[in-house]
C-alpha cells in the first residue's frame, strides 16, 4: 500500500469512527434515554451474560482503567442493580445483577433494540443484507477472533462472476498478470456453467464473516480424468485451513466420482498452493514455459491416482 493509499484510509477509517460515535450516542450521557452512559451500558451487559465476574475480569474484559471500574460498580450497587458474594477484596468478590437490575437493563435492551430496527427497517431487505454482509468483513478483517470461522458449500447463482472477478484482481496485484488471466478466468467460469455436469463436477466456495473467503472447482477433463481449477483464498482468510479443505473436498469427490486421476495446471511462483497440493499427495509430472500473462512463467502440471 502506498503512502497516499495509506492516508486514505485512515482518513476513512476514522471519518467512519466518528460517525458512528454519533450513531450510537456513545457520547450521550444518557444512553438510549437512561440513566447509564454507554460504557455503563456495556458493562452491566458484561455482568450479564458472565457467570458470577470479578471486577478485575470485567475491568479487563472492557479495557476500563481500575479506578473507573470500581466506581461504576459502586453506582451499581448503590442503585441495587448489583450485589456482591464474599471475596477477599472488593475486586474478588463475585458479581451477581439482582432482579432490580435484570428489570433495568431488559428495559434498556428493549428500547435499543426497537431503535436499531427503527434503522435498519430503512434500508429494506436488500439493503440489511448487505450491511450485515459489510459489518461481519470488517470484523473479520480488523482481528474480531468470534469472526474467524468459516462454513463451506457449492456454488450458487452469483458466485462465477465473483471468482473470476476476485481471482484475477488479487493475480493482477500480486503478479502483474492482467487482462490475459481476467480472460481465462472468465473463460474457465463461464464453461463450468455452459457445460455443467452433475455429479461429475462440482465447484465449492469458502465463506467467512458474510463474504466468499476462497473458492475451487472440479470438472471433467475426458479420459476419466478430473482436473481441479481456480483454487484461491482471500489474503486474509489464509492460515485458517481453508486451502486444505477445498483442495479435499476435490479429491474426494473424484475419488468418489469413479475418476482414474486428477490433475491440475499451476505456477512454480504458487507456492503457498503448490504446499497444499504436495500436502494432499499431488506429484509434478511435467514443467512448461509459457508467456501467455505477459513474462515468461514456469507453468507445471500435478497430479494424483486414485487405486482402482
Amino acid at each position: 500500500m502506498s503512502d497516499l493509499e495509506m492516508q486514505q484510509a485512515v482518513i476513512a477509517y476514522r471519518s467512519f469512527n466518528r460517525f458512528h460515535t454519533r450513531l450510537v450516542g456513545a457520547l450521550d450521557p444518557h444512553y438510549m434515554g437512561s440513566a447509564l452512559t454507554l460504557i455503563e451500558a456495556r458493562l452491566f451487559y458484561e455482568i450479564l451474560n458472565r457467570e458470577a465476574p470479578l471486577a478485575s475480569e470485567l475491568q479487563e474484559a472492557l479495557g476500563l482503567d481500575a479506578g473507573y471500574a470500581s466506581r461504576i460498580l459502586r453506582r451499581f450497587e448503590g442503585e441495587g442493580w448489583i450485589e456482591r458474594g464474599r471475596g477477599a477484596d472488593a475486586r474478588q468478590r463475585p458479581i451477581f445483577p439482582t432482579d432490580a437490575g435484570k428489570a433495568m437493563f431488559a428495559a434498556l435492551d428493549d428500547r435499543t433494540r426497537g431503535e436499531i430496527e427503527r434503522q435498519l427497517d430503512a434500508l429494506g431487505e436488500a439493503g440489511r443484507a448487505t450491511l450485515v454482509s459489510a459489518l461481519d468483513t470488517a470484523r473479520a478483517l480488523l482481528g474480531d477472533v468470534n469472526a474467524r470461522d468459516w462454513t463451506l458449500r457449492t456454488f450458487r447463482p452469483g458466485d462465477m462472476g465473483m471468482i473470476a472477478g476476485r481471482q484475477s484482481a488479487l493475480y493482477a496485484a500480486s503478479h502483474g498478470w492482467g487482462a490475459p488471466m481476467e480472460i481465462l478466468q472468465g473463460e474457465i467460469t463461464t464453461n463450468f456453467l455452459r457445460s455443467f455436469k452433475p455429479g461429475r463436477e462440482q465447484c465449492w466456495v469458502a465463506e467467512r464473516a458474510g463474504r466468499m473467503a476462497g473458492s475451487v472447482m472440479l470438472v471433467d477433463s475426458g479420459d476419466n480424468a478430473a482436473q481441479l481449477r481456480l483454487l484461491y483464498v482471500e489474503p486474509d482468510a489464509r492460515g485458517l485451513g481453508i486451502g486444505e479443505t477445498l483442495v479435499r473436498a476435490c479429491v474426494d469427490f473424484a475419488r468418489s466420482a469413479g475418476y482414474a486421476k486428477c490433475w491440475l495446471w499451476t505456477h512454480s511462483i504458487l507456492t503457498s498452493a503448490r504446499r497444499i497440493y504436495a500436502a494432499t499427495g499431488f506429484e509434478i509430472v511435467s514443467v512448461n514455459m509459457h508467456d501467455g500473462f505477459g513474462e515468461p512463467v514456469q507453468g507445471e502440471n500435478w497430479e494424483l491416482k486414485f487405486q482402482v
